[in-house]
């Protein structure tokens, strides 16, 4: 009896003992654990986010947030303060005289008020009286009408021939061959060329023995 009751101690003692020497890899696994899994996803780097470079759309503009305040913009009813500062007479005395020099070189020595407005109509009109004029030998009145004419359509041929003519008449035969040579610049062909280069030669002619005698 004693023999079984010891035989009985000692196979607890066995029991306990391989209970209690457990190998380590039998523990569950890391990837089965909700450990491991929360671990996993809150060490994943966040995706960085694209910066917006798409331009301001007007039309999502608050026009309320712009207060009363005049700004800067480009349209045409802007009024923009061109005057000249205080001192600036005294600070620069030429500016006057280099902008009358400047202006004049724009306009090829002329000033602004004689300019006129292209108009081909007033134009026709300035010459239809300026003959009216020459056949009535008022060719004063006649060149002026068509200086007029040109002045409302620069390089008018017709307003151009005529004026040459008229210059012949009134016995500037430089001004007139000038005119002529004009003509042909404008319309090197026209109706009235051969006669304009008949004119040319004509006056060369007449120059050349008034400077022989």
């Amino acid at each position: 009896m004693l023999l079984g009751l010891s035989a009985g101690v000692w196979a607890q003692q066995q029991g306990s003992s391989s209970s209690n020497q457990r190998p380590a890899d039998s523990s569950p696994t890391k990837a089965g654990t909700p450990e491991s899994s929360g671990t996993t996803s809150s060490t994943k780097p966040a995706k960085a986010q694209a910066p917006n470079l798409a331009p301001p759309r007007s039309d999502r503009v608050d026009a309320g947030a712009l207060g009363d305040q005049i700004g800067e913009s480009s349209s045409k009813d802007t009024q923009i303060d061109l005057s000249p500062p205080v001192d600036d007479v005294r600070t620069h005395p030429q500016s006057s005289e280099a902008v009358a020099d400047a202006e004049s070189e724009a306009t090829g020595g002329t000033s602004v008020g004689e300019f006129h407005i292209w108009d081909p109509h007033k134009a026709a009109k300035s010459v239809e009286v300026g003959d009216f004029y020459f056949k009535r030998k008022n060719y004063h009145a006649a060149e002026d009408r068509y200086r007029e004419a040109l002045r409302y359509k620069d390089n008018d041929a017709i307003a151009t021939f005529r004026l040459a003519v008229c210059l012949e008449k009134l016995g500037r035969p430089d001004d007139a061959r000038a005119e002529y040579e004009s003509y042909l610049r404008i319309l090197p062909h026209g109706p009235q060329a051969d006669e304009a280069q008949k004119s040319i030669d004509r006056l060369k002619s007449a120059a050349a023995k008034s400077e022989a005698k």
